[in-house]
């Protein structure tokens, strides 16, 4: 059976290689078509650049970018409203028109929590995914934002609370972090011979890397902590953490 394409929705540049880069890569290597939607910053900057790196990296084409300006970084879209403060119909529209006209079979985005850290823009970011991923199968909404497309499924990027305690001794977390009830995560993907892409494209993230960022903490793992398929890795927790972090649900 041909694999379904898989249309990825985050929020700032560098998100989808750390949620679903091994997904997006695993799904590109089968031949399925891959895409990413990224609602914020604008197109003319830098960390737009790395986001076009990164997803040649993943095979998961050209950014796909609402432009719409990060809560935290007013300069990351000059002159545009900030995300959490669109009018949510314009919002919706605008990522119903990248659904209808790439017409994936399954879409990913993040979770209710917003991942791990809570940023308003991913929380904001998984509201309009989730309402846009319905409304994109309903001709009567936004009838100029082209045909009728019904994704099959919506998956949300996720930890589950079994893997906090690892998290914190892999990338040094020490804030709160969002996690899940351990039975409500319904589907993992497998993404070990695909580590490798994806660490790349983390990494081609290079100003997140500079800022000590999460790419940053990641770029100073050493190969072991970050190896989720060698010998041992069911035993180390930091090699663990790794996993869960990002290649788990």
């Amino acid at each position: 059976m041909p694999v379904p394409s898989l249309l990825a929705v985050f929020a700032h540049p560098d998100d989808e290689s750390l949620s679903a880069g091994g997904v997006l890569a695993r799904h590109a290597a089968a031949g399925a078509r891959t895409a990413v939607v990224t609602a914020t910053w604008a197109a003319d900057t830098r960390r737009a650049a790395e986001l076009a790196e990164a997803l040649r990296i993943l095979g998961a084409g050209e950014p796909r970018m609402l432009g719409y300006a990060d809560a935290r970084v007013p300069h990351s879209a000059p002159g545009c409203v900030r995300l959490c403060e669109a009018p949510l119909d314009e919002t919706v529209r605008r990522l119903v028109t990248h659904i209808r006209e790439f017409r994936p079979d399954i879409m990913v985005t993040h979770d209710a929590y917003g991942g791990l850290p809570g940023h308003p823009d991913h929380v904001h970011t998984h509201r309009v995914t989730v309402l846009a991923a319905q409304a994109a199968g309903l001709g009567q909404l936004y009838p100029d934002a082209g045909a009728p497309w019904q994704p099959r499924a919506l998956y949300l990027a996720t930890h589950p609370h079994s893997a906090v305690s690892a998290l914190r001794a892999a990338i040094g977390a020490r804030k709160t972090v969002y996690s899940v009830p351990d039975e409500q995560v319904t589907a993992t993907v497998d993404v070990g011979p695909w580590m490798e892409r994806k660490i790349a494209a983390v990494l081609a993230h290079r100003s997140e890397v500079d800022r000590g960022a999460l790419p940053g903490v990641i770029a100073a793992l050493s190969p072991e902590e970050t190896d989720c398929s060698g010998p041992g890795s069911s035993s180390n927790a930091r090699r663990c953490a790794w996993q869960a972090a990002i290649c788990g649900p």
